[in-house]
């Protein structure tokens, strides 16, 4: 055994996670006093409604609706914030920390936002913040971009890391469903919220994204530099075609640097079929990074739900257990270089899919072609789809090679305004 007699724990939250994290705290003792080297205790369970302290089962004792009375406890060591969104956990984060309490958090959201302050006041405090469920859920990410990583000049970084929306792409995929039934079968299975916005528009993976860019490029990452596009404008079409030119289609969450400049984006791309990302169905997450010495590494697994989230949370407060029974302090200081540049969505480059409706007669891509080439963007491959003598309409989809971001949608505004255009359908990145 330790130094310690015991190490109490503060829960702020006592939702699915929140709940998760008690009853593991109560069934798993012995295994976390052996793990740790002392006694870890329930001290505190922060929770507004009352009647889950009935419902649990648990010692009513335990359970208050005062933050103060968990923040204050001299009894309590960590503080595990499982209410999520950003108010009030940041107040409550600040405090635990400014109180000289370890945090463990899930996060994300307050994490992309005030992660760097959090780990300045951890500091000067002589405590930590960790955060390992914050990003992927049960998958390890957090702490090898800390430790295994930390020799290593990261390049990239490749991410699947919203289970709902993969899901809905692999239905789409799959099934051939178009876009309001894939959702409507994840909402009825669980995968989605009643209200989806947070996952089908991108923002849950913006945050997770800003996390691993800061650890991945030591640099200053806010939620708002990173560009977002959801996937509600994909249609069955998309899948269909993209199938037929050797693609795939995933919301990708993408982090690059070259030359000192980071670019950090997050939308739905065309991916070749056959690399391992593109295999990658269902609710499962994964991580592909690249770094100087390690090469090519793929994290992969559940990245949600009550017992992969928990398993990250129970790996940092056995972290942080081990540290303070033995008397050490903070482990890794968060170093931010503030001279990188943070490219915009505009100065990207990559190549493209355009799918749109024209009229059907000669000539039409010739003028579209004309349109793209004085832009300097050349066309890989083309395809006329689906032509309706009846309608006068035709279907074409074209690839491109390599072009900057800026440059394309030009190049869209000025197609979109020709007479023979009727609409573009549907502009797709291509990441090779």
């Amino acid at each position: 055994m330790g130094k310690r007699d015991g190490i109490g724990i503060g829960l702020l939250g006592f939702g699915v996670i929140g709940g998760a994290v008690a009853r593991v705290l109560t069934q798993r003792a012995e295994v976390l006093a052996h793990e740790v080297g002392c006694p870890v205790r329930l001290r505190k369970v922060l929770e507004k409604d009352t009647s889950k302290a009935t419902a649990s089962r648990m010692d009513p004792g335990l359970f208050t609706t005062d933050a103060a009375e968990v923040l204050g406890d001299p009894q309590v060591d960590i503080v595990v914030e499982a209410l999520g969104g950003e108010n009030p956990a940041y107040d409550f984060i600040k405090d635990a920390l400014g109180a000289g309490k370890y945090v463990v958090t899930c996060n994300k959201e307050v994490m992309a936002k005030h992660g760097p302050e959090f780990a300045s006041l951890a500091g000067e405090r002589a405590v930590d913040i960790l955060y390992e469920a914050s990003v992927g859920g049960g998958i390890p990410l957090i702490a090898p971009f800390k430790q295994a990583l930390l020799a290593n000049e990261i390049s990239a970084i490749h991410a699947i890391i919203n289970g709902t929306t993969n899901y809905i792409l692999t239905r789409m995929a799959s099934e051939g469903m178009d876009f309001s039934t894939a959702l409507g079968e994840a909402q009825r299975l669980g995968y989605a919220e009643p209200d989806p916005t947070f996952d089908i528009e991108a923002i849950d993976p913006c945050y997770k994204l800003t996390i691993l860019a800061m650890l991945a490029f030591h640099t200053l990452v806010r939620p708002e530099d990173v560009y977002h596009e959801g996937i509600s404008r994909l249609s069955s079409r998309d899948f269909r075609y993209a199938r037929e030119l050797g693609y795939e289609i995933k919301l990708l969450a993408i982090a690059k640097e070259k030359d000192g400049s980071i670019e950090v984006r997050v939308h739905p791309v065309f991916l070749p079929e056959d690399l391992l990302l593109a295999k990658v169905d269902g609710v499962y997450n994964a991580v592909q990074v690249e770094g100087d010495l390690v090469g090519r590494v793929l994290f992969y697994g559940q990245g949600a739900g009550p017992a992969a989230t928990c398993s990250a949370v129970f790996a940092d407060i056995i972290d942080v257990g081990r540290r303070i029974n033995l008397g050490v302090g903070l482990s890794h200081e968060l170093k931010l270089d503030a001279s990188k540049k943070l490219k915009s969505i505009s100065e990207i480059e990559t190549r493209y899919y355009l799918r749109m409706s024209t009229v059907d007669r000669p000539g039409v891509l010739a003028k579209i072609s004309r349109i793209l080439g004085d832009l300097g963007i050349s066309i890989s491959s083309v395809i006329q789809k689906e032509s309706d003598v009846s309608a006068d309409a035709a279907e074409i989809v074209l690839m491109t090679y390599p072009a900057v971001e800026s440059a394309m949608r030009e190049a869209m505004s000025e197609i979109e305004r020709l007479d023979v255009v009727r609409e573009i359908s549907n502009f797709v990145r291509v990441e090779d």
